[in-house]
């Protein structure tokens, strides 16, 4: 690990910063450019559930560009993150020994992994289920009117929070290494946590327990997989990095 002063670390803060957002500045451009295409893959789930008794429509003169804008700037995001995900370890390295890095390298990837996971569940999972159970619920018999935008807008930041979410295992790995939590007392934290999510997945879903549990479950698995790695992970290289410490300074 090699020592930098603090005025190193903004200037490497500084320069990683610029690079994300040149990332993301290229690949709205490439977004934009393939706006109609991502717009219909986005759509699909909710035209789906809609079939013939609804449609989706935009409302404001300026709707259509301002839907495609952010969309393109949430597309953005998500097609860069390979991009960005790297900056942020570049920039996270120099402040790691070298067998800490060796150890959260291979998590680089399994958190793109990760993120894209959670990208998936969202469209593949949370979409289908919450806009059925949506247009099941109350009259039937009526009519459907979708706005584009408020859509477009909604279910991009769904899908972006939720890939970030499912960084829960690689967060709590991280926070095990630097020694601020171990398994015990993620073990204690358990069901305040578990309540937690209950809460965001009531808030996050609609009045339907099944869809709920839709959510509910995948976050406990994840707060269970982030336990185990930091148990068998983080835990003894914490406990060996504090004996070694121990040692040198009895010599």
């Amino acid at each position: 690990m090699k020592e930098m002063a603090l005025t190193d670390h903004l200037t490497e803060l500084r320069t990683r910063v610029i690079r994300v957002v040149l990332i993301l500045f290229v690949a709205f451009g490439i977004c934009y450019h393939f706006g109609e295409q991502i717009q219909n893959i986005l759509l699909a789930p909710l035209r789906e559930a809609l079939g013939s008794d609804g449609k989706v429509v935009f409302i404001g003169l300026l709707d259509k560009i301002l839907a495609q804008f952010q969309l393109s700037f949430w597309s953005a995001i998500i097609f860069s993150s390979p991009l960005w995900f790297t900056q942020i370890w570049l920039f996270i390295r120099p402040g790691l020994y070298d067998k800490e890095a060796k150890i959260i390298m291979p998590f680089l990837f399994f958190s793109f992994v990760l993120f894209w996971l959670g990208i998936c569940f969202g469209y593949f999972i949370v979409f289908p289920y919450t806009f059925e159970t949506i247009l099941n619920f109350g009259v039937q018999g009526v009519e459907a009117t979708m706005s584009l935008k408020d859509y477009i807008v909604l279910s991009s930041k769904v899908l972006v929070f939720l890939g970030l979410l499912f960084q829960l295992p690689n967060i709590m790995l991280i926070l095990g290494f630097m020694g601020i939590v171990d398994s015990k007392k993620l073990s204690e934290i358990r069901p305040y946590v578990l309540t937690g999510f209950a809460f965001l997945s009531a808030l996050m879903t609609p009045p339907d327990p099944i869809t709920m549990m839709a959510l509910w479950i995948p976050l406990v698995i994840l707060y269970e997989l982030g336990l185990l790695t930091v148990r068998f992970l983080a835990d003894p290289f914490t406990k060996k990095k504090d004996s070694e410490l121990q040692v040198n300074s009895e010599d």
